[in-house]
């Protein structure tokens, strides 16, 4: 490879990982912030109440393991998302078909603590 087109790669792999370190402070940082999140995190969950909370409102769309059906698996979510991801998802119905759904914050650290069992 030219050395100038090694060059211009390296400029472009640091450009994209300073870009993804901003969005990821964009959309993160804000949350931490946010006092329903901050609410959320502080409280000790419930992982059985949240289960109850789950077959209710989520099972439909993400079968009763969480395995996924019209909605994505959640087996293992806690494993490839942070908890405050899972909030905002929760709680913005960001991706259709998807509602949103906000809980009160011990409801939510129910959710939490349930979400973190599935494996």
């Amino acid at each position: 490879m030219a050395p100038g087109r090694t060059g211009l790669i390296a400029a472009l792999a640091v450009l994209a990982l300073v870009a993804a370190v901003v969005v990821a402070l964009v959309l993160l940082l804000p949350a931490r912030h946010d006092p329903y999140t901050r609410s959320s995190l502080a409280l000790p969950g419930d992982a059985e109440r949240g289960g109850r909370l789950f077959l209710i409102n989520c099972a439909g769309c993400h079968g009763i393991a969480g395995q996924g059906l019209v909605g994505p698996r959640l087996q293992g979510v806690d494993q490839r998302r942070s908890d405050v991801w899972l909030i905002r998802q929760v709680t913005s119905g960001r991706t259709p078909p998807m509602p949103r759904f906000q809980p009160d914050p011990q409801a939510m650290a129910d959710l939490l603590a349930h979400l973190h069992t599935l494996h």
